[in-house]
């Protein structure tokens, strides 16, 4: 297209095509010979281009769309040299016929002129009828030449008639054709395959190319998991991202034969303040992809963490308080993919309008049919609409009412009318305090039927910022670390979303006891309000539970609630952490533990909702973060939390449950009293109470079959916990519980949980939980042969476990974009009978290997050891006596605990000997 990249500045300095042109001639040489001479004067103005083009965008580094225009640019140049030099030197004609002609194409994202530094070149070769001798060479050795300069090329060789053939039978061809731009070659033959195109694929498919491409966005989103809002997104393809604005031109061109995107304007397709948005979002995803690009040496549009650090410095952001330069970075790109997720939803409604004649849809998929009377609001297709422009204007309450009918008659709002709302979102700031404006919001919030929906729809028009401005903040802010997978606001969402889910049962088969326990809340809307607020506060510098517990008590008031809903909301929101950090970091067999749990909680209706709580927040943070493992151990706190509360600090209780644990356990063995009593008498009573019932059994059968073996292990594939039970029974002695540690990491798994017991007969009984390295279990005959098997060889000193455990590959890179302090507590007071130890570190393999051998060196007794991990973030927490069985003196032995640890924790002390 003549004049395509006139916009950009010095475009000589990029590379100058006479120059080029002029070195070309002088190349001297027949055949193959003269080609690779050739090539490589294209590779040095190639390579001098780029890096032209990679300073320019250092000076300028926002500037992404010109950017990926002097890439195009670049590559255009370097094309037509090379063309030219291949019809002229290499294979001349001197008279040529009819059929001797052809035309290069650029097709795809390099037809519409957009390239990022690593991009394939698509080029398209066409030729007026079958190809010619001729044809065949000049296109082979053009091929030739641009893979020797490193290109990626996607290309096809077509005829007129295979072209419109190919492009009416693959969408794919027709997508890429429809960006076709002429580069060089027969003009005429370029324009008589445009008009063929427009004249027989083109026209009258309008309504099927749209359907198509629609049906292939949706399959993408569902692939790339459905949600603008993860935090290592995929800049290309991922929802929200470049491809989402490419679908809306390839539409908007094949419907009414735009040339360049701001002509959506003029097609009404885009307003001009929607077109800005469309430009900026544009201009800024490109300049993403290009610096991405760059920094990665090679084609890669997955935003990952290490990128994003180095991306943010590029693009020169700065940190604020309580907010990093990269948290900032990404914030503003959410924002973007958030915008562009708005216009397309804004895009279809204004497709919609101009195929209305018609009646056919072709925006979000229909809710029900409503009522027809809706509080001044009408239907229209079906969808909730407003009888005017001004209606928001006149009383800007119904911004919330809005979303209110929506939720309660189950309808979705028209596109337009979410337009409307978005451009007078800022109307909702003057009624925050209104009683009806609240009471409406609340209606949304705990709605019977699709909360999620709704509020997601209230939070992309701008609304939901502006009546509550504490969740402005949280929008779009991503959370810098590999435990969370949304941003702030998603996440809070999709709890919201997960909480309806278990309030009307859909969920019992993953939560049994959350949805039995949800019957029972009486202070529903409290909780609904807690699980809103509960990260209300994240980026602001100081404890989120803290300031967030603030925050709710001044806003829950504004919502209507009264002042007993405004304390158990403030009151879950500071403790939402206290469930989750019990269960998973300390020992629920120690009765101080759930003594302490329980003085906190204070109320069975507390409890009930901190489960819920707890149980949709964790689920909330992505896929892979709920296991069967931590269902079992929330649900024994809860238990054993309710009994507490129940009976008081009584442990009548406890004896009871212990005793019918150990009666159910002689039933199913089939055991005679004696026999049961002599099995009780050797194990202490914390073993009883930290095994659940099905261990308990197959321990017993273990160590039964075991009998005066010195050492036995066992294996078993736990599909209930998510993880495979790995039991070992030997002779105790100090350091095995390092060894046992180190072998499970030489045979590829992590310890997630591990339950150490000595037998009054001097045998330890140790239980830990095994995954592999994405989080599954060991489950096939072989995987659990290489566990036992090197268990068994560590602990009998067949090889030397520290040569093993070097020999490992090396921890994954990723976790290297996060800077994590390691750090020790040591809690005197956590428990009657222990000194409580937690360590924080930075996950990495072998990781409690190493900590469990500086407990070796500073001779201490392992009790129970529990591990816990949040993406990059290990922390791992040991119950601890002296060799004696007494707790640990306070002082320089503690001291010097805290330093080997430490030392272990950032990988610095590691004997080799272990």
């Amino acid at each position: 297209m003549p004049g395509r990249f006139d916009h950009l500045p010095h475009r000589r300095a990029i590379v100058d095509r006479r120059l080029l042109a002029e070195a070309l001639q002088r190349v001297e040489g027949t055949g193959t010979e003269l080609r690779r001479a050739a090539t490589v004067i294209l590779k040095q103005a190639l390579d001098e281009g780029r890096a032209a083009i990679a300073r320019r965008l250092e000076t300028h580094p926002s500037r992404g769309l010109e950017a990926a225009n002097a890439q195009a640019y670049l590559i255009d140049q370097i094309l037509i040299a090379l063309a030219e030099f291949t019809t002229h030197c290499l294979y001349p004609l001197s008279n040529p016929t009819a059929a001797e002609r052809l035309t290069v194409l650029a097709v795809g994202g390099y037809g519409r002129g957009e390239m990022a530094p690593f991009s394939d070149v698509d080029i398209g070769f066409v030729t007026p009828w079958k190809q010619t001798p001729w044809a065949e060479q000049a296109i082979e050795s053009m091929l030739y030449s641009l893979w020797d300069l490193g290109l990626k090329v996607g290309h096809s060789s077509r005829s007129l008639d295979e072209m419109v053939r190919q492009a009416k039978a693959d969408v794919t061809v027709r997508t890429a054709l429809l960006e076709g731009r002429f580069v060089w070659g027969d003009e005429k033959l370029h324009e008589e395959a445009a008009r063929r195109f427009r004249a027989e694929v083109q026209n009258g498919s309008e309504r099927q190319f749209i359907a198509d491409k629609l049906a292939e966005r949706n399959a993408r989103h569902v692939r790339m998991g459905d949600t603008r809002y993860v935090v290592e997104p995929n800049i290309k393809e991922g929802k929200g991202g470049l491809r989402d604005l490419h679908a809306l031109f390839w539409i908007g061109k094949y419907v009414y034969d735009v040339e360049r995107a701001a002509e959506l304007v003029g097609v009404g397709l885009f307003t001009r303040t929607e077109y800005r948005a469309f430009h900026r979002a544009d201009n800024f995803l490109w300049a993403v992809r290009c610096h991405l690009h760059l920094i990665a040496g090679r084609a890669e549009d997955r935003l990952t963490f290490d990128y994003q650090r180095e991306i943010a410095a590029r693009m020169r952001y700065a940190a604020r308080p309580g907010k990093s330069a990269v948290e900032r970075f990404m914030q503003f790109y959410f924002l973007q993919a958030k915008s562009v997720g708005s216009l397309t939803g804004l895009f279809l409604a204004h497709l919609e309008e101009s195929f209305a004649k018609t009646r056919r849809r072709y925006a979000l998929p229909r809710l029900r049919r409503g009522p027809k009377k809706l509080s001044g609001f009408v239907l229209e297709g079906g969808r909730l609409s407003i009888p005017d422009d001004a209606f928001f204007q006149d009383d800007p309450v119904r911004l919330v009412e809005l979303f209110a009918i929506a939720a309660q008659e189950s309808v979705e709002i028209h596109p337009l009318t979410l337009r409307c709302a978005t451009r007078d979102a800022k109307l909702a700031d003057g009624v925050r305090r209104d009683p009806r404006a609240n009471a409406s919001f609340l209606d949304v919030l705990t709605s019977r039927n699709d909360p999620e929906l709704v509020l997601r729809w209230m939070n992309e028009t701008g609304v939901m910022g502006r009546f509550i401005p504490d969740f402005a903040r949280v929008v779009a802010q991503m959370q810098f670390d590999m435990y969370h997978h949304y941003t702030v606001d998603e996440h809070t969402i999709r709890a919201i979303g997960l909480l309806s889910r278990v309030e009307k049962g859909e969920l019992a088969a993953d939560h049994p006891l959350a949805t039995e326990v949800m019957a029972n809340v009486v202070s529903r809307r409290a909780l609904y309000v807690a699980v809103l607020l509960h990260d209300i506060a994240k980026g602001r510098g100081g404890d989120h539970s803290i300031l967030g517990a603030g925050v709710a008590e001044r806003l829950c008031p504004r919502f209507g609630l009264t002042a007993a809903e405004t304390e158990t909301v403030a009151w879950l929101v500071r403790h939402h952490l206290l469930m989750s950090a019990t269960a998973f970091k300390r020992d629920l067999s120690d009765f101080k533990t759930i003594l302490d749990f329980a003085h906190v909680v204070q109320s069975a209706e507390r409890l009930r909702m901190l489960l819920v709580l707890t149980v949709v927040d964790i689920r909330a943070v992505g896929p892979g973060t709920w296991n069967g493992w931590k269902r079992q151990l929330l649900s024994d706190l809860y238990e054993a939390g309710e009994e507490v509360l129940r009976l008081g600090h009584k442990q009548k209780g406890r004896t009871e449950r212990l005793a019918a644990k150990q009666e159910a356990l002689g039933a199913a063995m089939g055991w005679d009293a004696a026999t049961l009593a002599a099995y009780v008498r050797r194990l202490p009573e914390p073993y009883w109470i930290a095994e659940p019932a099905d261990v308990l059994a197959r321990n017993a059968a273990f160590v039964t079959r075991a009998g005066e073996a010195p050492l036995s292990i066992e294996a078993h594939a736990d599909a209930d916990r998510g993880a495979t039970l790995v039991t070992v029974y030997a002779a105790d002695h100090p350091g095995l519980f390092s060894r046992i540690a180190g072998a499970i990491h030489v045979a590829g798994g992590n310890i997630i949980d591990a339950r150490i017991h000595t037998t009054r007969d001097g045998m330890a009984l140790d239980n830990f939980l095994v995954q592999d390295p994405l989080g599954g279990m060991f489950a096939e005959e072989g995987q659990l042969a290489r566990l036992e098997a090197a268990i068994r060889d560590a602990l009998m000193e067949r090889w030397k476990l520290g040569d093993r455990l070097k020999a490992k590959p090396a921890p994954r890179m990723r976790a290297d974009a996060f800077r994590i302090e390691p750090n020790v507590l040591v809690d005197h007071k956590a428990s009657n009978r222990f000194t409580v130890v937690e360590v924080n570190a930075r996950d990495r393999p072998a990781l409690l290997n190493q900590l469990a051998h500086a407990l070796f060196l500073s001779k201490v007794t392992i009790h129970s050891a529990h591990v816990a991990t949040y993406g990059e973030r290990a922390v791992d927490t040991f119950y601890l006596t002296d060799l004696t069985g007494d707790k640990l003196a306070a002082g320089p032995r503690v001291r010097s605990l805290e330093k080997r640890l430490l030392a272990a924790a950032s990988g610095l002390a590691y004997d080799e000997a272990a």
